[in-house]
């Protein structure tokens, strides 16, 4: 029988791992095992933005799942975001995902990743963003709803 010494005192001795091995009794040497049902992933920020515009999604949910996620930003030669001066309102364009990136900026364009929550903390005043502008799903942020968003993530950090 693997794992049993049958020649030992006792002759049913736990396993304590391979041999050679030192591990607390009845462990196996083993280290702890994974879950029998692993806990369900959330949504990726593309999943929340499709759920979000669709209205099966509450502004909370998706913000509390923007806000740990990454997104991709388009960059020039300087540091920082590059801005689209064009519409009503100063906008940033920002993607879910380097495919959506490169469906916008082209295969050789420059960019940079920062979470949701870091382009809140780093995004000038007065500007909004848009998330996946070539995307089936694309979400506009101005100005107005940026700061929602701010106040909402100072709420939930300080109470």
């Amino acid at each position: 029988m693997y794992g049993y010494d049958q020649t030992a005192a006792g002759g049913s001795a736990p396993p304590t791992g391979m041999p050679g091995m030192q591990g607390a009794p009845g462990a196996g040497g083993y280290g702890p095992q994974p879950p029998l049902y692993p806990e369900p992933s959330p949504p990726s920020l593309a999943d929340a933005v499709r759920a979000f515009t669709t209205g099966s999604m509450s502004a909370e949910d998706f913000q509390s799942i923007f806000s740990t996620s990454k997104v991709y930003c388009p960059r020039g030669d300087n540091p920082g975001f590059l801005a689209l001066h064009n519409t009503q309102q100063p906008v940033i364009p920002m993607f879910t995902s380097l495919k959506e990136l490169r469906r916008y900026a082209g295969k050789e364009s420059k960019y940079f990743v920062i979470t949701g929550a870091e382009v809140l903390d780093l995004l000038p005043t007065g500007y909004g963003f848009v998330l996946d502008m070539e995307g089936d799903h694309r979400m506009v942020f101005d100005a107005k709803a940026v700061e929602q968003m701010v106040d909402f993530a100072m709420r939930r950090m300080y109470g």
